[in-house]
């Protein structure tokens, strides 16, 4: 998902007044970034035990500028891309005849994440009684080398409904509690079997919680389930993370952490990830 977009560092004030802050979480929320201003994420991931069934390989994955960028086009409209600069697996272990022919040959492998772009669209704000609704939606590309091991390098489509409600106002005019959920379907290209796809639920709910206008706890559980009768095509298999971490706001950036668990069989055993944010003001015209 992107590339190397510097990280500029400006005002405390900007931080401050941000709207919309996801890291370190992947439950999508309602909050659109201010039209005219883009939110850059950069961070790394550390995870435990991961698993690639299409490759058979399996070992302790290392994310390196795990980028996000979000762009407000309108006060209802947000275009999103991400993707990961490297990954790096130490192999603890792989299947004596892979499903696919790899060009991995010593215990470790590497290779580009693939890109996702989308759109997010706000539909009605929250009300008293009622949350704030949207959806998102997009695509994945084929950007890795499924020889490497890592990546499945197939095209994948995807739409989530958002529903969010806050709770209280923090001394700063801040939500002191902010839940949201998604729901979803994404269509997944079978990597091994000719015209077919696996088409998978996706689902998440996340908490942020304001300690006070510049410390968040966070907390969510996300992740994907196969709607296969049987045996999930390999690459497509139902994946879901639980992770409690916290956003620290200081000298004009968000700064990140979480530790996560994995709650699948092929999910990751457990890991760390970090990373900062920078929100920056109006830099072009949106749309009116």
């Amino acid at each position: 998902m992107l590339r190397v977009i510097p990280i500029l560092i400006l005002l405390t004030a900007f931080a401050q007044t941000a709207v919309s802050q996801q890291r370190p979480l992947l439950t999508e929320d309602i909050d659109i970034t201010p039209p005219g201003s883009i939110s850059v994420s950069a961070g790394s991931d550390f995870i435990q035990n991961a698993k690639f069934p299409l490759s058979g390989l399996t070992g302790d994955l290392t994310r390196v500028g795990e980028i996000r960028v979000r762009t407000g086009y309108a006060s209802n409209v947000e275009v999103q891309i991400s993707g990961v600069i490297q990954d790096f697996l130490a192999i603890n272990s792989r299947q004596k005849e892979p499903a696919i022919p790899l060009t991995v040959t010593g215990n470790s492998t590497n290779d580009f994440g693939d890109i996702t772009t989308s759109v997010k669209i706000k539909l009605r704000n929250e009300s008293d009684n009622v949350p704030a609704l949207g959806f998102k939606f997009g695509y994945k590309m084929p950007n890795t080398n499924e020889k490497k091991g890592i990546g499945t390098n197939q095209t994948d489509i995807f739409t989530t409904f958002i529903a969010q409600k806050t709770f209280g106002k923090t001394p700063g005019g801040r939500p002191k509690l902010k839940v949201f959920g998604n729901l979803g379907l994404a269509i997944l290209t079978a990597p091994l079997e000719d015209f077919s796809q696996n088409d998978v639920m996706l689902y998440g709910l996340a908490g942020v919680y304001a300690v006070n206008d510049r410390i968040n706890l966070v907390s969510e559980v996300n992740g994907r389930i196969s709607t296969q009768s049987g045996a999930a095509p390999l690459g497509t298999e139902s994946q879901g993370q639980f992770r409690v971490g916290t956003q620290i706001r200081a000298s004009g950036l968000t700064f990140d952490t979480a530790a996560l668990f994995g709650l699948t069989k092929y999910s990751p055993r457990s890991g760390i990830t970090f990373g900062v944010t920078y929100q920056s003001p109006k830099i072009f015209s949106p749309a009116q």
